[in-house]
């Protein structure tokens, strides 16, 4: 027997802000979205790299305020990324943990922390 790979899902609520937090900020696509009506809420997957994460305007699916953590490869590089783009609600900064890791964090629009992380090993 073997487990898969984890997929946080994370409460939205306003499809355009949650476009722009993830999409437009911090580099994921869009892989997929689903709606049973078109003004019914919407499900989405974005990805970047080996990260997936869902998206959910579903009041029963997720609470507004979780917590991720995403590994990264060159967190210095992601860092710089995003301070580049200048987005107006969140400019993260590097942190330096005392269990042997850089961290940088962000919330989003609704709450819900992101804390992109790299071992310093």
């Amino acid at each position: 027997m073997t487990l898969g790979a984890t997929v946080p899902l994370l409460r939205i609520f306003d499809e355009a802000k949650a476009r722009e937090f993830y999409i437009d900020f911090l580099g994921f696509q869009e892989d997929w979205a689903h709606r049973f009506e078109p003004a019914l809420p919407l499900y989405l997957q974005v990805s970047r790299d080996g990260c997936v994460l869902h998206l959910t305007e579903h009041h029963g699916d997720a609470c507004p305020g979780a917590a991720v953590r995403i590994d990264t490869t060159d967190i210095e590089a992601l860092h710089r990324e995003l301070i580049g783009k200048q987005y107006g609600y969140a400019r993260p900064g590097l942190e330096d943990m005392p269990w042997g890791s850089r961290e940088m964090s962000v919330k989003d629009p609704f709450g819900n922390r992101l804390t992109f992380t790299m071992d310093l090993d």
